[in-house]
């Protein structure tokens, strides 16, 4: 029997009520990121921002960086925009320092939202903090919990291109931050019609990260793309 290559898939810590718990501190995921690894091929294997994260790299196949909260502004050398939320250190400490073991070990990885902003921002990049002050418009993030629906444009040759194609495609988006300076060595592989930088890949290995939720069903070919390069 073949083995399943193992997929670290990072989580939320977040206060959460379910079954008979009420008000509890949880390390949460949505259940979408372990469907689409399972469907994929790969066992799937949650990791919460604690201990020593960076240790468990040795025992992965590939690593998902899941969607979550803004990352402190301070590790880009920014003053807090006001609509700034959900900052969360510990997690913010956790996903860097398991993102450069990663990165160290050559293992292949996919940036969810959070993921490709966590991927800038540790290669020297920067983000926009409130992207409707950019772009005029609230389309990536049109309501609490409701996902916009914005085409992004593929660039031709990319590995994104590989998995869905060249045409534009619609993608769900939820997020009110992306890429302002880009980090040295990324490459921008799509963006959206108002000039958001909605994808980036590293050339020397499998580093492909969206800022749309690809844990949807839409995004089944770059959980399968992941799985395949492990």
């Amino acid at each position: 029997m073949v083995r399943r290559p193992v997929i670290g898939i990072t989580s939320y810590v977040e206060p959460a009520s379910f079954t008979v718990w009420q008000d509890t501190t949880a390390a949460l995921l949505p259940y979408a990121y372990v469907e689409q690894v399972v469907r994929a091929g790969g066992q799937p294997v949650v990791l919460p921002p604690a201990g020593e994260p960076a240790s468990v790299v040795r025992g992965l196949d590939g690593l998902i960086l899941a969607g979550g909260g803004d990352i402190d502004p301070a590790r880009y050398c920014a003053a807090p925009h006001e609509r700034i939320g959900y900052v969360r250190e510990f997690r913010d400490e956790a996903e860097f320092s398991l993102l450069a073991a990663a990165l160290d070990a050559g293992l292949p990885y996919l940036g969810i939202c959070r993921g490709l902003q966590v991927l800038n921002v540790a290669l020297g990049g920067t983000l926009h903090q409130h992207l409707p002050d950019v772009v005029g418009h609230t389309g990536h993030c049109p309501a609490p919990g409701r996902f916009g629906d914005l085409p992004v444009s593929v660039v031709p040759g990319s590995r994104l291109a590989k998995a869905l194609g060249e045409e534009p495609v619609a993608v769900p988006h939820y997020h009110h931050q992306a890429v302002d300076r880009l980090a040295p060595g990324l490459t921008v592989t799509a963006t959206s019609a108002d000039g958001t930088i909605e994808a980036v890949e590293l050339d020397a290995a499998f580093v492909l990260a969206v800022q749309w939720h690809a844990e949807m069903a839409e995004g089944h070919a770059l959980f399968d793309a992941l799985v395949s390069a492990c």
